[in-house]
This record gives structure tokens, sequence and C-alpha cells, in this order.
């Protein structure tokens, strides 16, 4: 996968007419294996196990960020959701949503709505509503991302080994 995801050497990949949520996470794992690549890293594949002498923990904090995460929101399920700012996925949704912080919270509500509307006894049409500005967000977000996608997955990828 890795190779297909960096090199584009497993065919032809999703068209603009492909599903969106497809779309952005081969960008987002384009974008990710490349900048793990770029820090000396073998990103993570799909199938049986690393590579030997791969650096899981390595791989992990470049991929996700190390240390106190930076992003949190609580949620009125109770729930807190935490995510780091730093790391190569966190530098993906910068790269295609414009906005990182912003798609966290607008994500992390919307993806929660129905957790909420259960947990508060309210009917989810009720909830929705509340949350108009971070559904707005979330749509604006997400369309921005599919063009950046787009824009990611029709431009060939670097050769050789790029400066980190």
């Amino acid at each position: 996968m890795a190779c297909a995801v960096l090199t584009g050497c497993g065919g032809a990949g999703p068209g603009p007419g492909g599903d969106p949520d497809e779309l952005i996470k081969a960008a987002t794992r384009r974008l990710t294996d490349a900048c793990l690549v770029r820090q000396g890293l073998v990103p993570p594949s799909p199938g049986p196990g690393r590579p030997p002498g791969s650096d899981d923990r390595r791989v992990s904090e470049a991929l996700f960020g190390a240390g106190p995460a930076e992003l949190s929101l609580a949620l009125p399920t109770g729930y807190v959701v935490r995510a780091h700012t730093d790391g190569c996925l966190a530098a993906a949704q910068q790269r295609l949503y414009g906005d990182q912080p912003g798609w966290f919270r607008a994500s992390v509500v919307v993806n929660n709505l129905e957790p909420e509307a259960a947990r508060t006894r309210r009917d989810l049409t009720e909830v929705r509503a509340r949350h108009r500005a971070e559904i707005a967000d979330w749509q604006r977000l997400r369309a921005h991302a599919l063009t950046e996608a787009t824009t990611v997955l029709d431009t060939p990828p670097p050769k050789g080994n790029p400066p980190a």
C-alpha cells in the first residue's frame, strides 16, 4: 500500500467522481506517508507486521504527535477528546482542511451528535439545530479538504529523497 500511495504504482487512484471520504483518506495517507519518509521512517502498511528493525514508537510519535495533546474538547457526554497539533497527521489535516484546530473542533462535535442526543435525551434534530454553526464549519472545511485532496492526488509525488 505504501508503494501505491507514495509512487502511484497501484494503478489509477480514485478520480474526481470517487467517494469523497475515500478521496480525503487517500490524500491523507499520501501526505502522512511522505511526511514519514522525509523523516527517514517507514510508513505503516496494512498486512502482517512491519519490517525488522522498524521503530514503531518513533513512527507513532512522528505520525500522531508526542507529549501532551494541544487540542482538547469536552463533550456533553462527559468524554474529553484530545489531539496533537504536531505530527504528520496534524500537518496533513492542516494542508487538507486549511484549519486543523477548526477541523478538530467541528469534526468532534459532528461525530458525536448522536451520543449527545442519547445522553441529553433530546431529539437528534434538536441537537443538530443547537450545533448548526459546527455543522456549517464541518461542511465548509470538508469541502475545502475535498478540493485539496483532489489536488494532492492529481499531483505526482516527488521522486527521490526530498530534503527533510
